[in-house]
């Protein structure tokens, strides 16, 4: 976790003894957007012991703040009351460019205490349970891509999000030398971030203008989604002081590629001393397991998209030739597949990186949806009966296609029985109408390239 744990007592003598008088609180909507508020330090020792009420709209409304129409959680219909929060307090931890303001992460439960349906940390947790009944502990790492600007919320609202500048020009993947360029900046990711217990693994340039890739270090699956949630808004919160702006959208320019959040994962015993993916008598060095749950992510992706490409614009990204995969494909350290297989000179690098996913993840979510498939895989004994891919994945005209756009994904899911057996009908009907939803919101809007290709010709 974050810290050492504490016992109650002990947290709250801590926070007494460092003098803060505010706290930070938060949780994450269905979107992966971090929702939260100050709240005085009086009424963080109340909320440590009886929770707090949090307006149950952060699931009824999306992006923008639009309410949704289409989902029975919550909405008119309900008054939209407060739903219940639980700190965990296994997440304290303090903001180093907020005065080492204390921070906690919280989880929903419903009228009876039970973990909320709706609730993508909750959903996390419930499949881990199901991993630790099986006897495994996952371990999870989460790698994302964001490109940068000379931006500020102003500027770029005033261009009408219309030609941000890029922070640097020029492609420069891996390059030494643009990341000694705004240097400040980047030192500050890696510094402040190390100290609010959300450590880098590496951090480098990739191709394109001002984009960078970040590696967040191996934890356990509920912690590393933790990390990757706070990675995101913390690099953004940091930015501000450095004037400016990085996104995580899937594709901001559709001439360079996209931006990735691959996720890392493999299962280990409970004490987590033999990664039960590694088997050195294969020659792939993967064991039965890993063979079982590969089949079951691979078996259960297309019917479960949404969750790893959630948004219109992730769909921008699963391009052919751009670098993310657009098949139900597996490979052995091969780049051009939705599931890279890597194992390294020792069993503890055996793992499978899951490529499909890109930066506009919710990380509670892509990380279930990874675990939850897997599992399948092992509890029904799927056999892995694809070949590895050797080459170019773009080219196995044989292998499944992915859902092309968030409309026919979200569609997919929702009439799935396989993701209904893996999450339940509350949440996915729930969450796909909540795709549903942003298709439409798509579908209304008149776009630049529409202006451009219509306007005055026809």
């Amino acid at each position: 976790m974050a810290t050492n744990r504490l016992s109650l007592d002990e947290l709250k003598a801590a926070i007494k003894q460092s003098g803060a008088t505010r706290v930070k609180v938060a949780i994450t909507d269905i979107d992966g957007i971090l929702r939260g508020k100050y709240i005085n330090v009086e009424k963080l020792f109340s909320a440590l012991d009886k929770g707090f009420g949090f307006c149950n709209v952060v699931f009824g409304w999306d992006a923008a703040d639009v309410c949704y129409d289409n989902v029975s959680y919550t909405g008119w219909h309900s008054g939209y009351p407060d739903a219940e929060v639980r700190l965990d307090t296994g997440t304290f931890r303090r903001i180093p460019w907020d005065s080492d303001t204390p921070f906690f992460l919280g989880d929903f439960v419903d009228g009876k205490g039970d973990s909320l349906a709706v609730c993508p940390r909750q959903l996390l947790r419930r499949v881990i349970k199901k991993a630790d009944d099986l006897g495994y502990s996952a371990l999870f790492g989460v790698e994302f891509e964001f490109f940068n600007f000379q931006e500020t919320p102003d500027s770029l609202a005033a261009k009408k999000f219309v030609d941000p500048k890029p922070l640097t020009p020029g492609m420069y993947g891996y390059s030494i030398l643009r990341s000694s360029y705004n240097q400040p900046y980047f030192t500050a990711i890696m510094d402040e971030l190390g100290k609010f217990d959300v450590p880098l693994e590496g951090l480098h340039t990739e191709t394109g203008p001002g984009v960078y890739e970040a590696a967040l270090y191996i934890a356990d699956a509920l912690e590393a989604a933790d990390r990757a949630v706070l990675f995101k808004t913390g690099v953004k919160e940091i930015a501000y002081r450095h004037n400016v702006l990085p996104t995580f959208m899937a594709r901001w320019d559709g001439t360079l590629p996209g931006s990735s959040g691959h996720v890392h994962q493999s299962l280990w015993d409970r004490d987590q001393t033999r990664n039960l993916f590694h088997d050195d008598a294969d020659k792939n060095k993967m064991s039965a397991l890993f063979k079982n749950y590969l089949a079951g992510v691979m078996h259960c992706l297309p019917e479960i998209l949404p969750m790893f490409a959630p948004t219109v614009n992730s769909y921008k990204r699963l391009i052919e030739g751009f670098w993310a995969p657009t098949r139900v494909t597996w490979g052995v350290d091969n780049r051009t597949t939705a599931l890279r297989v890597i194992h390294g000179p020792t069993s503890k690098a055996t793992r499978v990186e899951g490529r499909v996913s890109g930066a506009d993840i919710n990380p509670y979510l892509a990380i279930a949806a990874y675990l939850a498939a897997g599992l399948y895989g092992i509890e029904h004994k799927l056999e892995l009966s694809a070949e590895p891919i050797v080459g170019n994945g773009y080219q196995a005209q044989h292998a499944q296609r992915l859902p092309g756009n968030l409309h026919d994904a979200a569609k997919i899911m929702k009439d799935s029985l396989t993701a209904r057996e893996l999450f339940g009908g509350e949440f996915v009907e729930h969450y796909a109408n909540s795709r549903l939803w942003e298709w439409r919101q798509f579908s209304q809007a008149i776009t630049n390239w529409e202006l451009q290709r219509y306007f005055e010709i026809i």
